[in-house]
């Protein structure tokens, strides 16, 4: 059965490392006796060496961005290889934040494989910025979908999470409105379907499926039963130890 997970994106923040420090403990403190929920945290890259030296198993590392290459000239930029060997486990890749400054679907592409090859799980992040009357946005991320994940192994996608998330439910967005565990369901359904046009059937019921969008310890509940999907990727509430350690218990606390 799969398990649940539940991953913190802290974006470009906290300011300081001593903060850093003071968040990712209290929550690996309050989470130590959990046991059907992965929790993942992906900080900025200038925490994850300090990180990864508080001895927690059950708080895993990951990174908010993976380059596609292994070494080189390439200013400013992190490859999955070097997160690897820092203790990362997992990849934000994809992001509406990172799309909107010109990322392609080719580009997270490169960036997915070469994950997957250096150890990493990407966390592939789809979604449409608007929900128009035709309903092209099915069209949106059946084509995310598709293009970047294009070449993937049959044997490699099963690793690989998809994060659901509509740009205009996310926070930063101006005119945001919320979305529901209905449209959550709805894309879920659609991009499990996709993933069967792909693979197969039983690869696509194994992959797990998130949604993220300015999820909170208030809405989190109706996302997981009536939502379909397998966990949440969180992204200000989980600056909160309390807020995010109450989305865990949440989580943990649901039947299987």
């Amino acid at each position: 059965m799969k398990k649940k997970i539940v991953i913190a994106n802290w974006k470009m923040n906290p300011a300081t490392s001593m903060e850093a420090n003071k968040i990712f403990e209290s929550v690996a403190k309050s989470v130590s006796r959990i046991k059907k929920t992965e929790v993942v945290i992906c900080p900025p890259y200038i925490f994850l060496d300090k990180l990864s030296k508080i001895r927690t198993s059950k708080v895993k590392l990951g990174c908010q961005d993976a380059f596609w290459g292994d070494v080189g000239p390439y200013t400013g930029e992190v490859s999955g290889e070097m997160l690897y060997n820092v203790g990362v486990g997992y990849a934000i890749l994809g992001h509406s934040e990172r799309r909107a400054q010109g990322e392609t679907n080719d580009q997270i592409n490169k960036k997915v494989k070469a994950a997957i090859a250096s150890g990493l799980v990407p966390i592939l992040c789809v979604g449409e910025r608007e929900r128009d009357e035709s309903h092209k946005y099915f069209e949106t991320v059946k084509t995310q979908v598709r293009e970047c994940l294009n070449g993937v192994s049959r044997s490699s996608l099963y690793k690989v999470i998809i994060a659901y998330e509509p740009v205009w439910a996310l926070s930063s967005t101006v005119n945001r409105r919320d979305a529901t565990p209905v449209d959550a369901s709805e894309m879920a359904m659609f991009i499990r379907k996709v993933l069967s046009d792909i693979t197969s059937p039983d690869i696509a019921s194994d992959v797990r499926i998130l949604y993220g969008g300015s999820v909170n310890e208030r809405d989190v509940e109706e996302f997981f039963v009536n939502g379909g999907v397998d966990g949440v990727l969180v992204g200000k509430a989980s600056l909160d130890p309390k807020k995010f350690t109450e989305i865990i218990n949440i989580c943990e606390a649901l039947k299987n």
